[in-house]
C-alpha cells in the first residue's frame, strides 16, 4: 500500500530521504482507516508508535527493542502492523533499521474520528 501524499524529497542539507507533508491531507481509503484502528487496537502497538513518535528524526529499531520485552520476532510483527498500516516509515540502511512517524497519516486518521 502506498501513502500517496507523503513525498520523498532532499533536506536542505542535500541528504535524500526526508519526508515532508503535503498542506492539503488526501483522504484515507476506508481499508487505511480500518488497517490503523487495527494496528493501534494492540496496546503494545500503541507504545511502540508512541516512542517512535517521541523524536522527530525517529528512532532506530535496536532502540526500540531495548524498550520492549518481546522477542525479535513479536517486534517484527508489531512494526510490519504499524508499517501496513502507513503509521510507521522504516528506512533501512544495510542491516539497521530506523522508523519513522508518519505524521500526516495519523493527522489524517484524527481528523477522520473527528467527523464521526
Amino acid at each position: 500500500m502506498s501513502n500517496s501524499f507523503v513525498y520523498d524529497s532532499l533536506s536542505n542539507s542535500g541528504k535524500a530521504g526526508s519526508s515532508i507533508a503535503l498542506s492539503k491531507s488526501k483522504a484515507l481509503s476506508e481499508q487505511q482507516i480500518h488497517l490503523i484502528a487495527k494496528a493501534l487496537a494492540d496496546p503494545r502497538r500503541h507504545q511502540i508508535l508512541k516512542q517512535v513518535g517521541k523524536k522527530t528524526a525517529g528512532v532506530s529499531c535496536s532502540d526500540v527493542r531495548e524498550c520492549q520485552s518481546v522477542t525479535a520476532a513479536t517486534l517484527s510483527h508489531h512494526l510490519k502492523e504499524l508499517e501496513t498500516a502507513g503509521l510507521i516509515r522504516i528506512v533501512r540502511e544495510g542491516k539497521f533499521a530506523h522508523l519513522l512517524l508518519q505524521r500526516d497519516v495519523l493527522k489524517a486518521y484524527l481528523d477522520q474520528l473527528g467527523t464521526i
